[in-house]
């Protein structure tokens, strides 16, 4: 196919050159009624590209096949069947990738490692999740994928599961053997789906970890904006083989998606495609070289220990994605996200994550030398100032095995049962109403309808004393916790 050709930036391009003038949304018709306060700030040309599809990009019946043509160039790049563009986010993606596989009141096999979006999809689809936990490493304290054998385990335990919702890479760069999984998802005749938000990237680079597509999984989700060139929101479904029906994908995401799809989402998705295909391996390529030099120049710093290679080498991962920076900052004193607000208020550096351990940093190909040159020097500072940031209450991290939490009910009879708060003091042995997820990641500690222990609650409240946020729960305090109600 022709990838010089970005379809939805050429009806754009086209839509300004004749003028078009519109009488229907968005309401401040390309920036006319734009407050110049906010155009000054965010520019006017993002109103101007604000048009609808149908009577802006495209005409009444969609005769032209903008959005179509921007879809096949997608798959025909990444090595898909079928592309799908979503503009509300991989959040709402992963709900319909799973709601297309499973629904209500049928089994999904998913990792209980999954970000609260997939916990959420569980409760407003009425799928019944049989998890399968992930690998544990306790001394980094992470949560890795599931392996292989821990799918076919329960695969074989539960013969009539529809599927499974695998998570790789996790918010810290470890990545799942795909291949494998699918092999046991296909040994059962059941389809595999990859929330891969993190992967964008991955199909641009053969130093990249396996792309979904290329290691047989049946449907990925991405989210672009996270490791590509796409604003906010951007997210892909990407289909192949005739496990998942394309009609059927189709159809839950017209159920969940927006009516009002922004075509700024559009234009930014079609056009990071043809950059990463007529650039992205040089654009990726300068980007790793990157990666390895701040890696091993951190490394170098006294208390820093950045996360690499030995991971996969350890057997905790089958792959590690190294444009991921994770950094255990630890033998420093501090937690991760103490190390997160002094970069903030003291080298105005914004980390992508932290947490009680580490912090980390994405590179992407929009990565110079100046910005390796400002976090190098911000972690130099880093290691200087560490021993002016004030003492906290430390957090006391669970045992891994007791992340594992058993399921009294199904999610959904939880989140929609009779609910009561009780005091944190009396909520062990308690049946969760809510899901409780730290962020980031924003991976549910608690989900609804497990029970709730006192090593649990021990680890959420020195927490939150800490200055771990919460903003799920219902008392984000988690001084109070909201429970199904006894009779």
């Amino acid at each position: 196919m022709d990838h010089s050709r970005a379809p939805v930036l050429e009806a754009l391009q086209e839509f300004r050159r004749r003028g078009d003038v519109v009488y229907g949304p968005p309401g401040h018709k390309q920036g006319r009624g734009a407050d110049p306060r906010v155009a000054e700030i965010v520019g006017l040309d993002v109103f101007r590209s604000d048009v609808l599809s149908l009577n802006g990009l495209d005409d009444r019946r969609q005769s032209q096949g903008v959005l179509s043509q921007a879809q096949e160039l997608m798959a025909d790049a990444v090595g898909a069947e079928h592309a799908f563009f979503s503009t509300c986010g991989s959040s709402l993606s992963v709900k319909t990738a799973m709601l297309s596989v499973a629904g209500p009141g049928e089994k999904l096999l998913l990792s209980r490692n999954a970000h609260k979006s997939v916990i959420s999809a569980v409760v407003v689809n009425g799928v019944e999740p049989i998890w399968v936990h992930p690998k544990f490493d306790g001394e980094r304290h992470l949560a890795h994928p599931p392996e292989p054998d821990d799918v076919r385990r329960r695969l074989q335990e539960h013969p009539d599961a529809k599927g499974m919702l695998l998570i790789t890479p996790t918010d810290w760069g470890t990545c799942a053997d795909i291949a494998g999984v699918a092999r046991a998802c296909h040994d059962f005749d059941v389809p595999l789906i990859v929330d891969e938000a993190w992967g964008a990237h991955l199909p641009f680079h053969p130093r990249l970890p396996a792309w979904g597509m290329d290691a047989d999984a049946d449907l990925v989700v991405t989210s672009v904006h996270k490791m590509g060139g796409a604003i906010e929101q951007s997210s892909v479904f990407h289909l192949q083989y005739d496990r998942v029906d394309p009609e059927v994908l189709k159809q839950r995401e017209d159920l969940l998606g927006t009516t009002s799809a922004s075509t700024l989402v559009y234009a930014t998705l079609d056009g990071w495609r043809r950059q990463m295909v007529e650039h992205g391996h040089d654009l990726l390529e300068a980007a790793l070289r990157r990666a390895e030099r701040i890696r091993a120049a951190a490394a170098d710093l006294p208390g820093l220990r950045p996360m690499g290679a030995e991971v996969v080498e350890e057997g905790f991962a089958a792959a590690f994605d190294p444009l991921k920076i994770v950094i255990d900052v630890r033998e420093l004193g501090i937690s991760g996200m103490q190390a997160s607000e002094w970069l903030r208020a003291h080298r105005h550096v914004d980390v992508g994550g932290s947490d009680t351990c580490r912090i980390s940093a994405s590179l992407t190909h929009a990565d110079d030398d100046e910005t390796e040159k400002v976090l190098l020097d911000a972690l130099r500072a880093l290691v200087d100032g560490a021993g002016s940031i004030e003492t906290q209450p430390p957090v006391r991290l669970p045992r891994p095995p007791a992340l594992e939490l058993e399921q009294a009910m199904l999610p959904r009879e939880a989140f929609f049962a009779p609910v009561e708060h009780v005091p944190a003091e009396r909520a062990a042995g308690r049946i969760s109403a809510e899901m409780i997820s730290p962020y980031p990641p924003g991976v549910p500690v608690v989900a609804p309808g497990e029970v709730i222990t006192d090593e649990i609650l021990d680890y959420l409240r020195s927490g939150v004393e800490h200055g771990m946020l919460i903003p799920d729960a219902a008392d984000p305090t988690v001084k109070t916790l909201r429970v199904v109600a006894r009779d």
